[in-house]
């Protein structure tokens, strides 16, 4: 997915990016993992090594997966779908409006695309007068 000319993503563009969206508040999850929520709600999050996300040559749990919510199924789709895309799902997540990342692969994706997954993610739990608002003033510029 990256394109050339543009800067690869880096996690620590995650942690900028979430806090950079209105209203956000971060929350140790377990093992003191960064939840970035808005309104109470989650929208991006790092989890712990589970097992329906792990190596298929070797069973190991993958320890860096980062969740982003999306606005719906069809969002999740073009996300996962996608064979150039880094992002994917499991089982687990059927029915739940995310796609995972692993930190590792977060090079595939430019800063400025991890930015819109970002801001999609936030407008996705945002109330609806703060999504409007955060929309008005960024359509502007």
């Amino acid at each position: 997915m990256a394109r050339s000319g543009q800067r690869p993503a880096r996690v620590a563009d995650v942690h900028d990016l979430a806090l950079g969206m209105p209203h956000v508040t971060i929350h140790p999850g377990t093992q003191n993992k960064p939840v970035y929520q808005v309104g109470g709600k989650s929208f991006v999050f790092f989890r712990n090594p589970r097992p329906d996300a792990f190596d298929p040559e070797t069973g190991d749990r993958y320890d860096d997966v980062i969740v982003f919510w999306v606005a719906g199924e069809d969002d999740k789709l073009a996300l996962v779908q996608d064979d150039a895309s880094p992002f994917f799902t499991t089982p687990h997540f059927n029915g739940h409006p995310s796609v995972l990342l692993r930190a590792s692969q977060i090079g595939e994706i430019t800063c400025s695309e991890l930015a819109e997954i970002v801001q999609d993610a936030w407008l996705s739990r945002a109330s609806a007068t703060r999504g409007s608002a955060w929309l008005r003033e960024h359509q502007a510029q």
